[in-house]
């Protein structure tokens, strides 16, 4: 398991845009930490990358999420957009696969912004840490880019 304790970690923007509290975001799941400790962002383009070095775990099949788990066995929950499961995959695509090692700023997944508009749904992309409830983690908001720290967790 990750030990926290021994060293800080930073964690990296997923995508260009905003980066906010994971208490602004407008769903509870995610706002009340239900999921974990985290941080979202609010993409400025759709190009969703790898915010750690590790492995891919996991790929939902509407490809509106996806779980990662550093060399150091912390698990990274991204799930991008709100209620994006019911759009079963329409405006997203990836080149990944489950096992494939990944480095930061890596391509994960590209969504299509006009369509999640279209579709009324909301594009901000959480990322959660689901084994850290109650654990410290530093959020670093305003305007980011892919190769800028978006969170500390000590």
């Amino acid at each position: 398991m990750f030990n926290l304790f021994k060293k800080s970690y930073e964690i990296y923007t997923p995508v260009n845009g905003e980066v906010i509290q994971l208490d602004k975001v407008s769903d509870p799941v995610f706002s009340e930490k239900m999921m974990g400790e985290g941080f979202a962002v609010k993409p400025s383009d759709g190009n969703i990358c790898s915010p750690i070095k590790g492995t891919v775990k996991a790929i939902f099949p509407s490809l509106h999420a996806l779980t990662l788990e550093s060399e150091d066995g912390l698990n990274v929950l991204l799930h991008i957009g709100l209620d994006t499961v019911e759009l079963n995959g329409e405006g997203f695509s990836t080149g990944i696969q489950v096992g494939q090692k990944v480095q930061i700023g890596d391509p994960l997944i590209q969504v299509d912004l006009v369509i999640l508009a279209e579709k009324q749904k909301d594009s901000t992309v959480i990322v959660v840490f689901p084994e850290m409830k109650g654990k410290e983690v530093l959020v670093n908001p305003g305007n980011k880019k892919m190769d800028e720290v978006a969170a500390t967790l000590k």
